[in-house]
């Protein structure tokens, strides 16, 4: 459990740069571009590229894997990188208003649901984690888009982290697609109410 724990809180403070962006355009001049933002996720998923590429075919063996990466990650690509590829979509295929609320989702609402159904191995976590991954990313969503929109993609998020597919044998992670859903869902939604952000 406290390893679990630990990955939780590391996948948390993902959301320190989605924070520092938001706070920078408080005083009406921001200091943080969202073009900073961009480069910044072109780093970390480069950098965690290089990393998995060295664990897995040359094999780094950190104390650090150990505790953040599952078993069935242990011969793929882990968790932690698709949460950096996932992040790195959205930020760089999407504007603020929309990959900002997908962050939070990735990085606040997966581990709320993920506390809540910890020791747990289900294809469909429990209604309750369901209902709590909605109502966190709704949260985060509603701020940044219209109603319609928001609930529509706290939808896809949850569930993109609620139903864990299985194919070829290797469990499709959420920290990849949470953040690809609610996107691509909310950007779908914008487009058919016309209300795309120009």
């Amino acid at each position: 459990m406290r390893d679990e724990v630990a990955r939780r809180l590391v996948h948390a403070t993902g959301a320190v740069l989605p924070t520092a962006y938001l706070v920078s355009q408080l005083d009406g001049v921001p200091t943080i571009p969202w073009r900073a933002v961009q480069a910044f996720l072109v780093l970390a998923m480069g950098v965690a590229l290089v990393l998995e590429a060295v664990r897995l075919f040359v094999g780094l063996d950190w104390a650090i894997f150990d505790k953040l990466t599952r078993e069935y990650e242990q011969d793929n690509l882990a968790g932690y990188a698709l949460y950096m590829i996932g992040g790195a979509f959205a930020g760089l295929l999407f504007p603020p208003a929309v990959a900002i609320p997908a962050m939070y989702m990735l990085t606040i609402g997966d581990p709320i649901s993920g506390l809540l159904s910890s020791g747990e191995l289900r294809s469909v976590k429990q209604p309750r984690v369901l209902v709590a991954m909605f109502l966190v990313s709704l949260a985060f969503a509603l701020p940044f888009l219209p109603a319609f929109v928001a609930v529509s993609a706290a939808v896809a998020a949850t569930l993109a982290d609620g139903v864990k597919p299985v194919i070829a044998g290797y469990v499709i992670d959420d920290n990849l697609t949470i953040p690809i859903a609610a996107t691509v869902t909310a950007w779908v939604m914008l487009a058919l109410t016309g209300s795309l952000p120009v």
